[in-house]
C-alpha cells in the first residue's frame, strides 16, 4: 500500500472525528488545552486502536460487526446530536456545570461512534495482508491532528454566534450519524 493511499484512507476515517469535534467545540464556545488534548488523544487512539481489533478480529467475526456497525454508530450520534439541540432549545447558559463532550461516557461514546469504520478499513487490511501497525499509527495521527484543528474552529465559531452553532453543531451530530448509516446501507 503506497504512502498515499494510506493518507487519503486516514483522511477519510477522521473527518466523521472532525465533523464531531466542530460540533463538541461549538457547544462549549471557549476550549482549554485540556479539553483539546483530551479529544484529540481519545479520538486518535480509538482510531488507531479499532482498525488493529479489526485486523485481529479476522473474517469470520467481520460479518457480524459489519451487519451492525452503521447502526451502532448513527444511534450513538443520533443521541448525542439530539442531546445537543435540546439543550440549545433550553437555552441552557454556557456554564461550567454544563455536560463536556470532552469527559466521561460522552466522550467515550464519541470516540466508539467515530471510529468504528477504523474497525472494517482494519479487517480489510487484514484480508489484503497488510501489517497494521504503520497504518494504525497514520491513522491515529492524522485524526488526533484534524480533531485538533476542529477544536480550535468549532470553538471561535461558537463564542462569536453562541446558540444558532449549537444547533447546527447538534445537526451536524446527526448529519454524520445519517451519512454513515446511509453509505453502509447502498453499499450492502
Amino acid at each position: 500500500m503506497s504512502g498515499t493511499t494510506l493518507v487519503f484512507i486516514a483522511l477519510g476515517l477522521a473527518l466523521d472525528a472532525f465533523a464531531v469535534a466542530l460540533a463538541a467545540s461549538v457547544a462549549l464556545r471557549t476550549v482549554s488545552g485540556r479539553q483539546v488534548f483530551r479529544l484529540a488523544f481519545h479520538f486518535g487512539l480509538f482510531q488507531a486502536i479499532m482498525p488493529v481489533l479489526g485486523w485481529l478480529s479476522g473474517y469470520g467475526f467481520s460479518r457480524l460487526i459489519m451487519d451492525w456497525d452503521h447502526w451502532i454508530a448513527f444511534g450513538l450520534l443520533a443521541f448525542v446530536g439530539c442531546r445537543a439541540i435540546v439543550a440549545a432549545a433550553r437555552n441552557a447558559p454556557a456554564t461550567p456545570t454544563r455536560a463536556d463532550p470532552t469527559r466521561g461516557m460522552r466522550l467515550v461514546v464519541l470516540s466508539v461512534a467515530t471510529s468504528l469504520d477504523a474497525f472494517a478499513v482494519g479487517l480489510s487490511f487484514a484480508m489484503l495482508q497488510v501489517n497494521i501497525w504503520y497504518p494504525a499509527a497514520v491513522i491515529g495521527l492524522v485524526t488526533a491532528g484534524l480533531t485538533v484543528a476542529a477544536m480550535l474552529i468549532g470553538s471561535r465559531l461558537g463564542a462569536r454566534f453562541g446558540r444558532a452553532m449549537e444547533f447546527a453543531g447538534g445537526a451536524v451530530l446527526i448529519a454524520v450519524g445519517i451519512n454513515i448509516l446511509v453509505q453502509h446501507l447502498t453499499n450492502a
